[in-house]
């Protein structure tokens, strides 16, 4: 039996940043990956969305051309030129080939399972390792619909398959996936219908802030309906997808042309055989970890979206971060001094860090809070692109930034900035006194702090 320092299963996007420094160390490391290598992100994820997102602007600004006085009497979108952009940015072959050669690494191309608490079978071959690494990410949610089983469904992953434009993309789930999609698909001609179960969209964002997001796809003709729960759905023989849905209105029902499922995401922990390890999980399947992302097995860790600690590359590879300050004794990142930073893709973005404004009432602080509409900020009419706001919190005692939400043009790079002054605990005032350039939509962001004011 082959043994290694460390057995590293899955390859998402922690590997990249921590397997360089594990051989660097002397370590010898077992690499294991049964699909392909790089985990969501660059295959189905960020790459490939964030590649469409910037193809449908392109066409969007092209409908819009008149608004700037520019004329554009006619344009396509050449769909295959798209989908061939998107697939050429997220040709991973470089990454496999830099992980499968490198000295110190054996490379297994098949899929894990522990037998033991040091032992692993992959393929036919049993393993041991003296430390395990658990990085095998997540997968979308099947959801049990009357009829799902009878209908040819998408996902994220088999919506990026596609080779021509829906006539009527319907979507399930109005969060992230949902919006994001729904969005580039508009603006490539299709007729979108996007479903959610909520009272908003986007849940877990403050009501203003959902409100905002959802003018801005209803404003380029999206249909968004919510408080709606889907009962079934079916599929004629001409693949026409009728789905039916409960609201205040009574039973209603959709045809679309395609139908999507974006309503969650589950861990891809549940053919590990985690139980013969002793590896605990919670009632979702998530791996529990503590602070060093160590398991109850003391040489078991799980990093990446699988410990259901985040659920982005920026916190996976942040968790592998952690998992080596921890291994090596080179620092004391934890991951409970993680605050909670993303951002969310549809145009213009949103970009947000700590709590929200909902969560800050629920926290018991003495909370202050500014906010500003993009219409009121000069770079943003100047760019034409006013929708959204932006939302400051601070704790009155401290001083300190507790949560921002920017929704609006720039608000995906905007919001970093706010990132060292809350892990630096440093007093908002400071902020106040800093100098940006002009003309920005950052800019603005030291003159709202004067408009702070105690919450109601």
């Amino acid at each position: 039996m082959k043994n290694y320092d460390v057995i590293w299963i899955g390859t998402g996007q922690a590997t990249g940043t921590v397997i360089p420094r594990l051989t660097a160390a002397g370590k010898r490391v077992a690499l294991i990956d049964g699909g392909k290598v790089g985990g969501s992100c660059v295959n189905y994820g960020c790459t490939p969305t964030k590649t469409l997102v910037a193809s449908a602007r392109a066409a969007h600004m092209a409908r819009r051309g008149p608004d700037f006085g520019i004329e554009i009497p006619e344009f396509s979108v050449n769909f295959e030129a798209v989908m061939a952009r998107m697939n050429a940015m997220r040709d991973n072959s470089g990454m496999e080939q830099w992980l499968r050669t490198m000295d110190g690494v054996d490379f297994y191309g098949e899929y894990a399972h522990f037998v033991s608490d040091h032992e692993v079978q992959v393929g036919d071959e049993v393993i041991s390792g003296d430390t395990i690494v658990v990085h095998t990410g997540t997968r979308p949610l099947e959801v049990p619909i009357a009829g799902i089983d009878d209908v040819d469904w998408l996902d994220n992953a088999r919506l990026l398959e596609l080779d021509a434009v829906p006539e009527h993309l319907v979507i399930v789930g109005g969060s992230y996936i949902g919006m994001e999609f729904g969005q580039i698909f508009r603006r490539f001609g299709s007729e979108v219908t996007i479903i959610e179960g909520a009272d908003q969209l986007m849940p877990r964002e403050d009501a203003d802030i959902a409100a905002a997001a959802s003018e801005i796809l209803t404003d380029e003709g999206i249909s968004v309906l919510t408080g709606a729960l889907v009962k079934s759905v079916a599929q004629d023989d001409s693949g026409e997808v009728t789905v039916t849905f409960e609201n205040a209105d009574g039973a209603q029902t959709v045809k679309g042309s395609h139908l999507l499922l974006a309503v969650g995401r589950v861990p891809n922990s549940d053919k590990l055989q985690l139980d013969t390890a002793g590896v605990e999980t919670n009632e979702r399947g998530y791996i529990t970890v503590g602070d060093s992302l160590q398991t109850n097995v003391e040489h078991i860790y799980a990093v990446g979206d699988v410990n259901g600690a985040g659920a982005f590359t920026h916190t996976s590879v942040n968790d592998g971060e952690i998992f080596w300050d921890n291994y090596s004794g080179e620092g004391d990142r934890k991951l409970s001094d993680r605050l909670s930073i993303y951002a969310m893709f549809i145009d213009p973005p949103l970009g947000r860090i700590g709590m929200s404004e909902k969560e800050a009432r629920e926290s018991g602080r003495n909370v202050l809070m500014a906010t500003k509409p993009m219409a009121h900020i000069s770079r943003a009419k100047e760019k034409d692109e006013t929708a959204g706001l932006i939302k400051i919190l601070v704790d009155a005692d401290t001083e300190e930034f507790i949560g921002v939400t920017i929704l609006g043009v720039g608000g995906d790079e905007i919001i970093n900035i706010f990132a060292p002054y809350m892990y630096a605990k440093q007093s908002y005032k400071t902020f106040r006194k800093a100098v940006f350039t002009h003309p920005t939509v950052g800019e603005l962001i030291p003159w709202i702090l004067d408009e702070l004011q105690p919450l109601k």
